[in-house]
């Protein structure tokens, strides 16, 4: 298909190390992007990125998102980057009035603000160039609510409106910005969560049109599209990869 080779482009994939970063990692490299996997764990980042081909096709990068001054730091360590997508993120369950204020601001510096920093750091050099992509990874949380979720859908709600403005004032450097709302996907931060809900995922994927839970693949594949040339009149929308539990 023409319009989807990534030959001679550089992805930054935070939370790359992850299942569903893993996967974007994956399709991006599979396009002919050399990805930089970015993780605050640098041994997976190490295994993931070796897994990808290593050297020319993928490297890894240490970047605590909860630290500005590592956020910079990474910022210029990378150099030019022509797509980057916000996938780290950190959820903790808990009833929003029961909930620790210092939850609150943990989940504010790594999913809300490092995005909103980091983007600020990497953004001119792609409207310079004239080409580049933004993917927010957020939540179907976010968008209808989840119990027990309460900081973690605000926060991730604050990407639609940052990932909105900026489609507005990128665009004319032929900058697209966009984001992905994964529904309930078997990654380890959910296997964790049902792990103390037994019968929890069985549960969700009844609720589900398609009658499965997500798979990181799912999410990849979309990201991946909208960072190709193919995707360039897609920009300032939020799209979902839910199974049909969320439609708009």
């Amino acid at each position: 298909m023409d319009g989807t080779s990534l030959a001679g482009r550089i992805a930054v994939v935070t939370g790359g190390a992850g299942g569903i970063g893993g996967a974007i990692c994956a399709d991006l490299a599979s396009l002919g992007a050399r990805v930089v996997v970015a993780d605050l764990d640098p041994d997976a980042a190490q295994r993931t990125a070796e897994r990808l081909g290593g050297g020319a096709g993928a490297i890894a990068e240490r970047v605590d998102l909860g630290d500005p001054g590592d956020i910079d730091r990474f910022a210029s360590a990378v150099g030019p980057v022509d797509i980057l997508v916000h996938n780290a993120g950190v959820s903790i369950v808990e009833p929003f009035v029961e909930s620790d204020p210092a939850h609150w601001d943990l989940m504010w510096r790594i999913n809300l603000r490092a995005p909103m920093q980091l983007t600020r750091a990497l953004l001119p050099g792609m409207t310079e160039r004239g080409w580049g992509r933004l993917v927010f990874i957020s939540s179907d949380g976010a968008r209808a609510g989840a119990g027990g979720e309460g900081a973690y859908a605000a926060t991730k709600a604050g990407l639609f409106g940052l990932a909105k403005t900026l489609a507005r004032e990128a665009a004319h450097g032929g900058v697209t910005s966009n984001v992905v709302c994964p529904g309930p996907t078997d990654t380890a931060m959910v296997r964790t969560v049902s792990d103390q809900h037994p019968g929890l995922l069985d549960k969700l994927a009844k609720q589900i049109p398609l009658r499965r839970i997500g798979r990181p693949d799912d999410i990849a594949g979309l990201v991946a599209f909208l960072c190709t040339d193919r995707a360039e009149y897609i920009t300032g929308q939020t799209l979902s990869v839910s199974g049909g539990i969320t439609m708009n």
